[in-house]
Order: C-alpha cells, then sequence, then structure tokens
C-alpha cells in the first residue's frame, strides 16, 4: 500500500503513520522530524510548543524528535543543532539493509548532502532515518554513511520531547552514579549522586555512557516512557524552567511545565567514519503503565524485567 502522504496549508508534506490498535504517528519530511506520536486512546505522547501554529521555515520545530546532526546545541562551528532540522528530507527509495516493513506504519527517508551544505560543512554524506510504529512504540533507525573520500567525525543526538503532566512529578531512573556534563556549569563534570532525578529548576546534562534503557516516570498520569537505545552511548537531559522559558522565542512562558526531554545521544567520543564507512544508530520508545510498590513504581520491572 502507499504512503499515506498529505499536505500542510503551507504546501509541506506530512507522513501519517498508523497501527491497528488506534496509535498514530506524524512525520514532516521538513526536519525528517516527527511531530506527533499517539497511543490507541488518542492520548499525545510528544511535546510540541504551544507557539507552533506560528511556526514557518526555515525556522526549527520545537517538539516532537528533532534529528541533531554534525552537532548539538552552539558545540561547533555549524547552526544551532547542526543543518539537518532545517532541510526537507526525502523518501529513501533503497531503504536496505534494514528488513522491511509495513508501509502504513513504517516510512523511510534519506537526506544527502547538498553544494550549498558542502559550503558549511565541507563533508559529502547520506543520512537515513527509518521511523516504525507500533503498538505503544515508536521506533528509529539512524544510519550515517560517508560518501567523501576523506574521513570525517561528527556528534548525533535523537532530540525527544517528551509530554508530562507536570514536570514537578516526573523522575527519571537508570542514570544514577554516572557521571554527567553540566552545560549550566560551563560543562563541568559531576557525578550523579540521586536514586533518582527530580526536578524543580533548569537542567540541561549530558550524561555519559548511559545504560541502553532509562525510565521516565510520570507519576500523575501513571505512565512511564521507556528509552531503549543503541549505538548512542550518551543522554541529555533538558528543561528550560521559567526563566529560560520565558526568553525561548519558540516556546510559551508555561511549556516548561509539561515537557522534558530526555535524548539519544552520541556527544562526548564523536562517532569517526573512514570514507564509505557507515554508522547505525537504534532509538525505541514506549510507553507502560506504572506498576507502584509502596507508592513509587517498582524500577526493577521497567529497567531490567524482573517479575
Amino acid at each position: 500500500m502507499p504512503l499515506n502522504m498529505v499536505h500542510d496549508a503551507d504546501g509541506l508534506p506530512r507522513i501519517l503513520l498508523t497501527d491497528p490498535t488506534g496509535s498514530s504517528a506524524e512525520v514532516l519530511l521538513y526536519g525528517g522530524q516527527v511531530v506527533s506520536w499517539k497511543n490507541e486512546r488518542r492520548e499525545e505522547l510528544l511535546f510540541m510548543s504551544s507557539k507552533q501554529a506560528i511556526w514557518k521555515p526555515p525556522k526549527a520545530i520545537g517538539g516532537g524528535i528533532p534529528v541533531c546532526f554534525q552537532q548539538l546545541g552552539n558545540l561547533g562551528s555549524l547552526e544551532r543543532h547542526g543543518f539537518a532540522r532545517n532541510k526537507l528530507w526525502s523518501l529513501d527509495s533503497d531503504p536496505s539493509p534494514l528488513p522491511p516493513a509495513n508501509n502504513q506504519s513504517s516510512v523511510d527517508l534519506i537526506l544527502k548532502s547538498t553544494e550549498e551544505d558542502v559550503k558549511t560543512w565541507p563533508k559529502s554524506f547520506e543520512l537515513r532515518l527509518r521511523i516504525t510504529l507500533s503498538a505503544s512504540k515508536l521506533t528509529l533507525i539512524s544510519r550515517v554513511r560517508n560518501t567523501d573520500n576523506r574521513p570525517f567525525s561528527f556528534t548525533f543526538v535523537l532530540r525527544n520531547y517528551l509530554s508530562v503532566s507536570d514536570i514537578s512529578e516526573v523522575r527519571v531512573e537508570g542514570l544514577e552514579t554516572l557521571d554527567y556534563l553540566d552545560n549550566l556549569m560551563h560543562r563541568e563534570r559531576f557525578t550523579e549522586q540521586a536514586d533518582a532525578i527530580t526536578f524543580d529548576g533548569e537542567v540541561d546534562r549530558v550524561y555519559l555512557s548511559t545504560p541502553s534503557k532509562i525510565a521516565i516516570i510520570d507519576h500523575e498520569k501513571k505512565r512511564t516512557f521507556v528509552l531503549r537505545k543503541d549505538g548512542m552511548p550518551d543522554a541529555v537531559m533538558w528543561n528550560p524552567w521559567d526563566r529560560k522559558a520565558k526568553a525561548l522565542p519558540d516556546m510559551g512562558d508555561e511549556d516548561y511545565k509539561s515537557m522534558l526531554c530526555v535524548d539519544s545521544a552520541s556527544i562526548e567520543n564523536p562517532i569517526a567514519l573512514k570514507p564509505f564507512e557507515e554508522w547505525k544508530g537504534y532509538q525505541e520508545l514506549s510507553t507502560v503503565s506504572s506498576s507502584y510498590c509502596s507508592g513509587q513504581l517498582d524500577p526493577r520491572r521497567v529497567l531490567y524485567g524482573f517479575h
């Protein structure tokens, strides 16, 4: 069956993915960005800025799952978060060697370097992204191929804007005792001391050498996001809190209360590719009902699958 593609009022193509359970996802070719992921009850699981209604290219989209390729933030010579999220991607006509998937629940996208790109980043590359929807699960497989005759290196982040009921009621488990770089303290290195991470102010950290599974527990909604990843050893955590949110042009003053970014990332050690080498990164987001034990979620069930 052909892809279900519609066009926005401004003519931008949008791909609709559906699953028999009733869950859905929407992907823009602009930025190769997932902008909606709903469960079978039609509840939106991704955060989108309240100012998104006034968004127009070439501005970046505030929310969903943007692809940050070449650099995160201003940690490099390119535009903020790199240029992949501000480009019009194409449907990938040759998505092998990944296994085939149902056209209605999967889409393969590709971004190739152009002459314009080479002026700002003199490398030749192909960036591929497969987005697959299944019951309670959204999977993104990223591949970068060096099509240049010289080696290059880059950092890579899938920025996951998760929708939460109230940031002060959220806790993150799976990052205990790990080292992190604190971007609010000039990237100084610290070790996480808390048993679980909770939020009462701005946070902007890069956790290093993280496990393959991280749990984001929303107490009020009794829902847990589980982030599984491979090929991206780091995890970025970000919430701007009130003062920073008011200063951000693409975020509403109160938006910080209902969002948290927990990202799959490869930052500390940039990915290096020789000519015609390829890197692959895997991310799976899923949701489970929080199982409570003495008023708290039993993290072992989510993180280790104990029964």
